[in-house]
């Protein structure tokens, strides 16, 4: 019975923190598609390709915001397909619904709120500690594609931001040593391995993705360390935290590229398929 119980509660733990998961990825999501978290030197449509080349030393959230830019402006006109997608009828409809109805009266209100309350400085100290937090996945995928230097890295950015970055509040590793993320997911590594991305699908609380990556999401998220260490409602609170904190850091950026864009779903479509290509074949 006790036994029992313990499995029991260890499943609900796990089932508890996945949903958790699949609305916290909904924030995740814009990031996806436009950009990560905003910064002092974060770069626009217009300059991303200037920016790129006078760079070299650029940090690996802002080569994501460029590459992600390039891809929206060269996608901006309906009717230039990265990918096919089957299910665009669907996707569309479950695209307006995340983006119209969860995130319209849910998530942005709680960000603009939060962006108003807490300073910028203190919002990308909290991402830093929860983007620290996930050195178990970074590690673990460049390993298992055979990026030892990759893994080494993180290790080593891991060691120093929980020490001298006060548990990942600064990037240390970054701003003081020079040495930058080498991020790399389940997803990725499956595309390494050689396995297709699957139909593009957009589904209620999660974000764009293709069933590879869906597929690899689940693994990341079991590849979090402190999910087994806490209560499940702890998890939720700390998910919600680094949803809407992520989500604060990107208010004008999103704005911006919606208002910019002529048919946003089919450029976020694009951008995705083209960001996570490029991925796959660093």
């Amino acid at each position: 019975m006790v036994k029992y119980s313990s499995r029991r509660k260890m499943r609900t733990n796990i089932a508890l923190w996945f949903i958790v998961g699949a609305i916290s990825w909904l924030g995740t999501s814009f990031s996806y598609a436009f950009g990560q978290e905003e910064s002092p030197a974060l770069p626009t449509a217009d300059d991303a390709g200037s920016a790129a080349a006078s760079s070299p030393a650029v940090d690996q959230h802002q080569e994501t915001q460029i590459a992600l830019a390039s891809a929206l402006a060269e996608t901006e006109a309906a009717g230039e397909d990265f990918d096919s997608d089957p299910f665009e009828g669907f996707n569309e409809k479950m695209f307006w619904f995340n983006r119209e109805v969860l995130d319209r009266f849910l998530l942005k209100p709680a960000a603009t709120a939060w962006d108003f309350v807490i300073p910028d400085p203190v919002q990308r100290g909290i991402y830093n500690v929860f983007d620290n937090l996930a050195v178990v996945r970074r590690v673990v995928n460049n390993t298992l594609q055979l990026k030892l230097t990759g893994a080494a890295t993180e290790v080593a950015r891991f060691t120093i931001n929980s020490t001298v970055g006060l548990v990942g509040f600064f990037d240390v590793a970054r701003d003081g040593f020079g040495i930058q993320q080498r991020d790399e997911d389940t997803g990725q590594t499956f595309g390494v391995w050689g396995v297709g991305p699957g139909p593009y699908l957009v589904l209620p609380f999660l974000p764009p993705l293709t069933i590879r990556d869906g597929i690899g999401y689940a693994f990341d998220t079991a590849m979090t360390p402190y999910i087994y260490f806490i209560p499940w409602y702890a998890n939720a609170g700390l998910t919600a935290t680094s949803t809407v904190n992520e989500r604060s850091l990107n208010l004008d950026r999103f704005e911006r590229v919606a208002e910019s864009t002529i048919d946003l779903y089919g450029a976020v479509r694009n951008a995705y398929l083209q960001r996570r290509a490029a991925a796959i074949r660093q």
